[in-house]
């Protein structure tokens, strides 16, 4: 399926758009800001090269099964990103995932905003059926994010994510199907 082009914007300047190959160098900025605290929550490395990170960037803005869509601040600088990827168009589902990169980008309500409107265009622009995700337990914040746009918990992985620190946290499984969304939309 072709990428639509697809941006919003919120009042203060902030906005949500469809990844670029030309966004590359933006993207390796903000990413490189990526903080212990954001890498520890989703999982990820503290630390990535450069060609690692642009390369694995221009690999998604190419790729037909999956949305990368960037955060960007007011100036033009990308803050996190919020994905729909491993999209199985003919079960018409997929898994959904968000980064913000540094303490900058949040309590600022930058997540919540981003996950509705990257839920809404599954549904709405992708016609999917099932969006999912997971969360690990020691981000409460990110599942009430979750839970708000619609997400129901379907199950616990009890300590499945081994953290850093040598201590075991559990991933919790969430997600929405269309008639979900339906009823929250119309909420």
């Amino acid at each position: 399926m072709e990428k639509e082009d697809v941006r919003w914007e919120r009042e203060d300047g902030h906005a949500l758009r469809l990844a670029r190959a030309e966004d590359v160098e933006a993207y390796w900025e903000g990413f490189d800001q990526f903080d212990p605290e954001g890498a520890l929550l989703t999982g990820s490395r503290d630390h990535y090269e450069k060609d690692e990170v642009t390369s694995f960037f221009l690999r998604c803005v190419d790729d037909p099964d999956r949305r990368d869509l960037l955060i960007f601040s007011p100036e033009g600088a990308v803050l996190g990103e919020s994905v729909i990827n491993e999209i199985d168009w003919a079960a018409r589902s997929a898994n959904f995932r968000i980064a913000l990169f540094g303490a900058p980008a949040r309590d600022r309500g930058l997540g919540s905003w981003a996950c509705a409107l990257t839920r809404d265009h599954a549904f709405e622009g992708l016609g999917l059926h099932r969006l999912e995700l997971d969360v690990f337990s020691i981000n409460p914040r990110a599942e009430r994010v979750y839970a708000k746009a619609g997400f129901i918990r379907e199950g616990v992985l009890r300590d499945a994510i081994l953290l850093p620190d040598g201590t075991y946290c559990d991933d919790v499984l969430m997600a929405i199907l269309e008639d979900d969304w339906r009823r929250c939309r119309g909420a």
